[in-house]
Parts: C-alpha cells; structure tokens; sequence
C-alpha cells in the first residue's frame, strides 16, 4: 500500500493532488483506539516559488526535512501552539506538501469528542481542531510515511465530492502574492470544512456523492 500511496501523491500537480485527496478516508490506529474521518479541506503548498510555504526560496532544515522526503512522508508542525497535519507530494527532494485542514468523523468519533470536549461540527473543522481531536500531541510520527506507521490514507473506501471549491489559504499571514493565490480546496457545503458559514452547510449529503 505504501507504493500505492507514494505514487498517489507523486502524480500530477500538487494542486490536482489536493483536489484528489478530498473524500480519502484518513486513518489514525491510536493507542485510545481506532479512529478515521474523510478528508474535507486540504491545502496545497508549491515549495520553493511559494512565498507562503515552508520551504520558500528552498529553505531546508530540521524542521521542514519531512518536505523533502519521499512522498506520502508525514510532516507535522507546529504553529500558534497547535500541531498540524501536512504530507509531502511530489517526488524527494521536491519540498511541495498537502495541509490537510479538515475531516469528517467516520470511526471513533467518541473517542474525538473526548479528546477535544466538544461536540458537533465544531470537532474536527480545522488543522489544528483534527489533530487534537486524534489525540495527536507531540511530533514522533514525523518524517515518516502514511502507511508504514499508524496513519494511513484509504484510497478505496472514501467519498466522491459533488462539488470542489477552490480559495485563497486562511491563517497565512502576508507572504507575497501567493498568500491569496487559490490552492485551498474543499467539499462544497460540508459541516466539517473550517469557516464555512452555516448557510452554506448541506445537510442532507454534506457534499458527498456518495
């Protein structure tokens, strides 16, 4: 499976990337137990002509080396005290990576719950909401790879997105142009999508196809 996933996000742009990824059930095998949700929001970052990602002008250090691994490499860092949950894509030593923003509980959402102490749509709605809501506290998944450790990414068994919106990224500070450019894609009038204002909310399907 970790050739499967290696090849998934080694095809076609990272922006294509991205756009597939929607609907792909994540997978987190946690000591609490086992928890899942379909993937709702993500973010592309264009590495090193991208003035708003972390490997900019093809800065590398300790804290980005996951960027530049194989992909399907598990980076995870840190920002206004939150952890986030990125993936490497394109081929090693190409730092272009995927922020997956948002999911969609499917499996442990008990286990969510009691991990963030909420409820409702509010539970999983961001990058830093999804993290805290696996239980996921420091960084010993990083640098390694989806499918070889306790995260995975099914490709087979997820959603179809009825509709994909493109916008500008959110919580980017002003980096240049490429702040605004529009590589943040999600399900259209999904719950679970961070920011999505209330009238915009399919209830009925949350998007999905399927």
């Amino acid at each position: 499976m970790t050739e499967r996933l290696r090849r998934f996000f080694a095809t076609g742009t990272t922006d294509e990337i991205t756009q597939r990824l929607l609907g792909k059930l994540l997978i987190y095998h946690s000591p609490q137990g086992l928890m899942s949700g379909y993937i709702t929001e993500a973010e592309a970052y264009l590495g090193q002509r991208d003035s708003a990602a972390h490997a900019y002008q093809g800065k590398r250090t300790p804290a980005n080396e996951a960027l530049y691994g194989v992909p399907g490499t598990i980076y995870i860092y840190s920002i206004h005290s939150r952890l986030c949950l990125d993936v490497a894509a394109q081929a090693q030593d190409v730092p272009e990576g995927i922020l997956i923003r948002g999911i969609e509980p499917v499996q442990g959402r008990a286990l969510m719950e009691q991990n963030r102490s909420k409820h409702g749509y509010d539970l999983t709605n961001g990058p830093g909401k999804l993290m805290e809501a696996l239980g996921i506290t420091d960084k010993h998944l990083n640098e390694l790879e989806f499918g070889e450790t306790d995260l995975d990414i099914d490709l087979d068994h997820g959603k179809i997105p009825k509709q994909i919106v493109a916008s500008g990224r959110i919580g980017v500070s002003d980096r240049g142009s490429w702040t605004e450019k529009p590589y943040r894609f999600y399900v259209a009038g999904n719950p679970y999508v961070s920011k999505l204002p209330k009238r915009d909310f399919d209830l009925e399907n949350h998007g999905w196809k399927n």
